[in-house]
């Protein structure tokens, strides 16, 4: 029987010192360790999104933190607008599937909950299944927001992943999870 209480470092019972606190982001410590919590305590939701003809929607869009262009799946945050702090993963989900692709979906569904980066942060990733997508409007995103949507076969996504990788393109290796539970994920 594995012991997992044992394994627990000294610094888990450190109280929690804030060194920084942004909008959005703040920066923690809990004895020697640092970390970046959300301030949106619903986290996020990654949206696995296949159109009526097999074509899974990524979207482009440029991340100043890493001062490059990213390929990744229709996403936002839980909760981050006002008005909507008590919002769930499934709506927040149909709300930005829409704001980034034009697209509207009749059902989600949950697949699966877990840590962005368990090493360096407190956000937790939903990943959700859109059905049912009809094309309602043109994406890209709200006001802040200059979003590319890219609709790409379901069976050369992966190939097509690698290809925008040799372009240049940063490739967030969550998308292979999607993928994969876009594969075998609940149905």
């Amino acid at each position: 029987m594995n012991d997992s209480a044992s394994r627990i470092p000294a610094d888990a019972d450190a109280p929690v010192e804030t060194l920084h606190e942004g909008r959005w982001l703040s920066l923690r410590k809990r004895g020697r360790w640092e970390y970046a919590e959300r301030n949106n305590p619903g986290g996020a939701a990654i949206i696995l999104a296949v159109t009526p003809e097999d074509k899974v929607l990524f979207v482009e869009q440029y991340r100043v933190s890493i001062l490059q262009n990213t390929i990744e799946m229709p996403a936002g945050l839980v909760g981050d607008e006002r008005g909507r702090e008590g919002e769930d993963a499934l709506l927040a989900a149909r709300r930005e599937l829409e704001e980034e692709t034009g697209y509207r979906c009749q059902r989600v569904e949950f697949i699966h909950r877990g840590p962005s980066s368990s090493g360096m942060s407190t956000e937790m990733i939903t990943f959700v299944r859109a059905w049912d997508l009809e094309k309602v409007g043109p994406g890209g995103g709200d006001e802040t927001e200059n979003i590319v949507v890219h609709e790409v076969s379901r069976r050369e996504a992966g190939s097509w992943l690698f290809a925008r990788a040799a372009e240049g393109y940063s490739i967030d290796p969550k998308l292979f999870a999607g993928l994969w539970f876009i594969e075998h994920g609940r149905h």
